[in-house]
């Protein structure tokens, strides 16, 4: 069975690119485009790996991460971080679920190079 995984990420451009790209790969996706309708997409689709951009309308992705982080049923689920904001790493290093970064613009390839690392180690420490 293929891994699961959910982007969020409000770019139309940036969610199709993505998802592209898993699914060639064999990956099952789900996308999410706004902070607000994220959290249940994220219960309803119950992903192995989140793909998570910080600047989404509704709720951005810190508090996002902050509620992900503080949910029995979400704490332990990996989580990459799609930024064009590379200030951003510094407050998601507190996350252990946070197993990696990508900034935008990324190559295919570094996407799945990213997720495979994610899902074989799952969460870690960016200390």
């Amino acid at each position: 069975m293929a891994n699961r995984i959910m982007a969020i990420d409000d770019e139309s451009e940036m969610l199709s690119l993505v998802k592209l790209t898993l699914e060639r790969a064999g990956y099952e996706v789900g996308t999410c485009d706004n902070g607000r309708q994220a959290w249940d997409a994220i219960i309803q689709f119950k992903p192995e790996l989140l793909i998570l951009d910080v600047l989404l309308p509704g709720i951005d992705g810190y508090s996002l991460q902050v509620k992900l982080s503080q949910d029995p049923a979400t704490k332990d689920i990996p989580v990459i971080v799609l930024t064009s904001l590379e200030p951003a790493k510094t407050l998601f290093r507190k996350f252990p679920q946070v197993a990696g970064f990508m900034t935008k613009p990324f190559k295919p390839e570094e996407l799945l190079e990213n997720v495979q690392r994610a899902l074989t180690r799952g969460p870690q420490s960016n200390g």
